[in-house]
C-alpha cells in the first residue's frame, strides 16, 4: 500500500480456452527418393543425353555407351541359337527314326538310347544358346542407360569419351525425387510421453495432423505436410525419438540440405488461459509463479504450471481459471496480501504492456 492508500496496478482477466501446443524442431529438407545412376556394362560414353538440372521421367535416356562390340556379341548369339536349333532338329529326327527302327524290331536299343541322348543334349545345347543370346541382348540394351526413377537431376560426374565399368564405386550423376519431400526431426521422448499421457487423462485433446514449415528466413512455407513415420525407438544416448514428415513441393521451392523449422502440434490445452509473460515470475527453484488479484482487491500469489509460450504469452494448464484478474505491471508498488487498485488493460494496451 503506498503513502496515500493502495497502490494502482495493471491487471487482465482471464479467460479459458483451448490452445495448440506445438513443438518447434529443427531439420533439414531431404528427397523422398534419391538414385545414383551407375553403368551396368563396361564402355566408353559416346553421348550425354540430358541437361544438368533438368526434371527426368522414368526410363529417359541419360548416356549412350559405344555398343559396338555389344552388337557384335547379339549377332555372334543369334547365330549360336540357330546352330543350335539346326542341331537339335536333327537330333530330333533321329531318335524318332531310332524308335520307329527299334519298334519294327530292325535297330538295336544302343542305337535307340544314343540318339536320345544325342538328341536331349542337343535340346540343352538350344536351351544354352537361347540363354546367351537373351544375355547379349541385355547387355546390348544397358549401353543405353536410362533413369531409374523420376526427378531433376545433378551434374554429370563423367564426360563424353570417358570409360566407365559396371558397378563401379563412381556415380554419373544422381537424381533426386522432389516433387514430395522429407524432413527428419528429433523429439524428445519424454515430451512425447507427457504429452500422450494427458491426452489419456483428458487433460489434452489430440492435435490436428497439419504440419507447418518454417524456412530459414523465418517465412511460412504456404504448404502444409504431415507426420508420416516415428523411428520405433528411442535412442539410448540423446533420449530422442526421430519424426518423419511429408511436404508437398510441387514449385520445387524445398531443396535437399536446406535448414528448416517444423511446427509439430502435439497436442490441443483444454481449459487454460494465456498469461503475458511480464507477469509470470520464478522462484529460485524455476517454479513460475503469477500475482492475483482476489477477493477485497488483496494480492494472491499463484503457482501455476507453464506448458507453452505462443504469441508472448505463457499458456497455464493449472493455477489459473477465467475471470481471475492477474498483475501484469506495479509489482514494485506492492507486496502478497496488500490491497490495490487494480486497473483493466485490453486488447492492444495488453499486448504493449
Amino acid at each position: 500500500m503506498g503513502p496515500g492508500g493502495p497502490s494502482p496496478v495493471s491487471v487482465l482477466t482471464l479467460e479459458q480456452g483451448d490452445f495448440p501446443i506445438i513443438s518447434v524442431l529443427p531439420g533439414r529438407v531431404n528427397a523422398s527418393t534419391v538414385a545414383e545412376v551407375r553403368p551396368q556394362v563396361n564402355g566408353i560414353i559416346r553421348e550425354r543425353l540430358f541437361e544438368e538440372g533438368s526434371v527426368v521421367t522414368e526410363g529417359q535416356p541419360l548416356y549412350k555407351i559405344e555398343d559396338d562390340s555389344y552388337a557384335a556379341q547379339v549377332a555372334a548369339a543369334k547365330a549360336a541359337v540357330a546352330q543350335a536349333r539346326a542341331t537339335y532338329l536333327s537330333g530330333l529326327k533321329d531318335a524318332k527314326r531310332a524308335q520307329e527302327l527299334f519298334g519294327n524290331s530292325v535297330g538295336s536299343e544302343q542305337r535307340l538310347d544314343l540318339a536320345i541322348a544325342t538328341r536331349d543334349a542337343a535340346a540343352a545345347a538350344l536351351q544354352l544358346a537361347n540363354a546367351q543370346m537373351t544375355s547379349a541382348e541385355i547387355d546390348l540394351h544397358r549401353t543405353m542407360i536410362t533413369a531409374p526413377i523420376a526427378g531433376t537431376i545433378g551434374f554429370s560426374e563423367t564426360t563424353t569419351g570417358a570409360l566407365v565399368s559396371a558397378g563401379q564405386a563412381t556415380a554419373l550423376a544422381t537424381i533426386r525425387g522432389l516433387d514430395t519431400v522429407f524432413v527428419d526431426v528429433t523429439q524428445s521422448a519424454t515430451d512425447l510421453l507427457k504429452w500422450r499421457n494427458r491426452q489419456a487423462s483428458g487433460e489434452a485433446s489430440p492435435a490436428g495432423g497439419e504440419v507447418r514449415l518454417v524456412l530459414a528466413d523465418k517465412t511460412v512455407y504456404p504448404l502444409t505436410g504431415k507426420l508420416t513415420a516415428a523411428e520405433p525407438q528411442v535412442n539410448p544416448t540423446t533420449g530422442m525419438v526421430t519424426l518423419r514428415m511429408s511436404f508437398p513441393n510441387p514449385d520445387g521451392l524445398l531443396l535437399p540440405g536446406m535448414y528448416v523449422q517444423v511446427e509439430l502440434p502435439l497436442a490441443v490445452a483444454k481449459d487454460a488461459v494465456a498469461v503475458p509473460q511480464q507477469a509470470v515470475t520464478r522462484d529460485r527453484n524455476g517454479v513460475p509463479n503469477v500475482w492475483v488479484v482476489g477477493a477485497g482487491d488483496v494480492v494472491e500469489n499463484r503457482v501455476i504450471e507453464v506448458v507453452q509460450a505462443h504469441d508472448g504469452n505463457w499458456i497455464a494448464s493449472e493455477g489459473l481459471k477465467s475471470g481471475d484478474r492477474v498483475i501484469v505491471s506495479g509489482f514494485q508498488k506492492t507486496a502478497v496480501g496488500a490491497q490495490v487498485v487494480p486497473e483493466e488493460l485490453v486488447g492492444a494496451e495488453a499486448a504493449v504492456n
